[in-house]
């Protein structure tokens, strides 16, 4: 096999055209082999094979650097670099990140996982290259998708600045800008492209400005030449209006095609765009065919496409889209708003049953907010589905533009908690703490998928403010079901009375406790369990009636410790009840790296066993 003689890029430039189209085939397979087992982001990666060999044929790394925007197209880079050999472990516990990371690899040149940062980081490589007098070369690639992002933009609109080099390549899979086609596109690209042409255009202008009238012919000629390009490449404008050189569009399968093209970018004196066409999902049949479904995948059958071991169970995302589509029909105010993740919070049934009542705003977490609450104002009720580590782009805009002013949005934070094999930059760890903060804001979090349901219906006819109910990744809990008392706004919900120990746990860290109160039990202690429903308000007049001769109170929620529910619940405790101890079950104030739920608790001496023992020793020393 080729692949087995590339160990660094370098190695790539041995190759002739027909051996690199070959490396490409057998890159592809290793991709297809590795997610089909662990699962990942195939289709696209799939689809910058050779867009990647491409770049670092034209490269000098590490030296030149690279930057991915979100990162989920950096297969073909990892395994082209120095990780081929430990590509069967991407996104297990102790292998592989399935995102660029700096400390895994010197090639990798930015940690990467939320999208459209990848200009702003390029641009800072950019100025720092300046500053410091060296000329290497810095690329940043990014989808047709991540430029929806407004980050994005504010970057290009600061390129004007940097009168230097920096390559862009927008990497356009989906087709969301225009194709033009025949022989000029081609012509006037391969004009743009020659390096003499870009010194003919200085030594002209410096010229004209030397006779009189110069001025005005210059602008003559500018007017006339943009004309043309708004007839023959009217796509590029936006960036040419920018002044950011624009060339192509490419073809992004072709190695020589793209190599060439950035081989004459990196001639240029100023930041340009390589606007290349690709296919996501290529070489991969049924990721061509739906390159939605195989984004992000879990492990499945290459012959078939199946997933693996495909759960049966209702998903709590599943939960939410039966529900909400259930109260749409008979709330025509109820307004769903997804930032691109349509399929990933599940309102794709709902945009079929209520097209006029769903908004995808694309990567713009920002603008879906503040929209949300342009409606909220108007009395529509805006329900905001959102993944917990994505909502965490738009802090600003819930303080200043919901919380501020009390509106009434809904924020369905999906993938709360350890979400597992994306690692640190998907964890939805911080949720928690960053909402409490806020004014206003109620929290809520369910024990199992009948208390999702009864939450969403509450959250829309009871509370009058904005509301997030947290819930998270995967299946929903189909456990206490013989507990069904109607929600109360900042009430807690008794399950099992107890003697001295209190369990108070918030969603499905309830099934957590439960599992830690049967150890407790075969040391003969019976802990009273608490659905704590709420993270925000806390519950005072529980705290207050039921603490009266007990010994030891201890929280149990999916979040950091650091702004947690149980920092308020402890914390009040600790003011108004002298004989009555304290704990925080929670997760510390880390970034917490991939691997599944039941392996990182343990890392995080979170799991049942330990933190059993943990509750005994320190119930055993407050009985003392």
């Amino acid at each position: 096999m080729l692949l087995e003689t590339i160990n660094q890029p370098s190695d790539l430039k041995k190759l002739n055209k027909q051996e690199l189209n070959l490396l490409a085939k057998e890159v592809r397979d290793l991709i297809i082999n590795t997610t089909s087992e662990n699962g990942g982001h195939l289709a696209s990666s799939l689809g910058v094979v050779e867009l990647t060999i491409a770049i670092m044929l034209a490269l000098d790394l590490p030296q030149d650097k690279v930057i991915w925007d979100v990162g989920h197209q950096s297969y073909a880079y990892k395994i082209l670099t120095d990780r081929k050999d430990k590509f069967h472990t991407l996104r297990l516990h102790g292998g592989i990140s399935g995102f660029p990371k700096i400390k895994e690899s010197v090639y990798d040149s930015f940690d990467t996982g939320h999208s459209s940062t990848s200009i702003s980081a390029g641009m800072g490589y950019a100025y720092a290259r300046n500053l410091d007098d060296k000329n290497h070369i810095v690329i940043s690639v990014i989808g047709d998708g991540s430029l929806t992002g407004g980050m994005a933009f504010e970057a290009l609109n600061n390129l004007n600045k940097l009168n230097s080099n920096f390559i862009i390549i927008l990497n356009d899979n989906e087709m969301s800008i225009s194709e033009s086609s025949g022989g000029i596109k081609h012509a006037l690209m391969g004009i743009r492209t020659s390096h003499n042409y870009i010194k003919l255009k200085e030594k002209t202008k410096k010229i004209l400005y030397k006779i009189p009238g110069g001025k005005f012919i210059e602008k003559l000629i500018i007017r006339i030449n943009y004309a043309l390009k708004q007839i023959f490449v009217s796509k590029g404008m936006i960036f040419e209006d920018m002044d950011i050189i624009y060339l192509g569009p490419i073809d992004g399968h072709n190695i020589d095609l793209v190599k060439n093209t950035i081989l004459k970018a990196k001639e240029l004196d100023s930041p340009c765009v390589i606007h290349v066409k690709t296919v996501k999902g290529k070489g991969y049949e049924y990721a061509e065919k739906d390159p939605t479904f195989y984004h992000g995948v879990s492990p499945f059958d290459i012959a078939t496409g199946e997933i693996k071991n495909k759960s049966k169970a209702e998903s709590w995302t599943k939960v939410f889209s039966h529900k909400i589509i259930k109260i749409a029909e008979s709330n025509k105010d109820i307004v769903a708003i997804t930032a691109a993740m349509a399929d990933g919070t599940g309102l794709v049934d709902f945009s079929t049953r209520f097209p006029d009542r769903f908004y995808d705003v694309g990567i713009c977490e920002q603008h879906a907010v503040t929209f949300s609450a342009g409606l909220a104002v108007n009395k529509k009720i805006p329900i905001v589905c959102v993944y917990s580590t994505f909502l965490q782009r738009a802090f600003d805009q819930i303080i200043h533009d919901v919380c501020l002013e009390n509106l009434h949005v809904i924020f369905m934070v999906d993938r709360a908690g350890i979400v597992g094999s994306d690692g640190e930059t998907h964890q939805g760890i911080f949720d928690i703490a960053f909402l409490k903060m806020m004014p206003n804001m109620t929290i809520m979090s369910p024990k199992n998928k009948y208390e999702l349901e009864q939450m969403i219906g509450f959250a829309i006819d009871k509370v009058k403010g904005p509301v997030a109910i947290r819930y998270p990744r995967g299946e929903a809990i189909d456990d206490f079901n013989q507990y069904k008392t109607d929600i109360e706004y900042a009430k807690s919900e008794l399950i099992e009375n107890g003697e001295d120990i209190v369990f108070y746990a918030l969603g499905n860290m309830l099934s957590f406790a439960k599992a830690v109160k049967d150890k407790l039990k075969q040391k003969s202690l019976n802990p009273a369990l608490i659905n704590a429903r709420f993270a925000n308000p806390i519950d005072k007049d529980f705290l207050v009636n039921y603490l009266k001769n007990k010994k030891f109170f201890v929280t149990f929620e999916e979040g950091v410790k650091f702004g947690s529910m149980g920092e308020s619940l402890c914390s009040y405790i600790n003011e108004n009840f002298d004989s009555i101890k304290t704990d925080i079950i929670a997760l510390p104030n880390v970034f917490i790296e991939q691997g599944s739920r039941t392996e990182l608790l343990k890392d995080l001496n979170l799991d049942v066993d330990t933190v059993a023992s943990k509750i005994i020793n320190r119930y055993e020393q407050i009985k003392r």
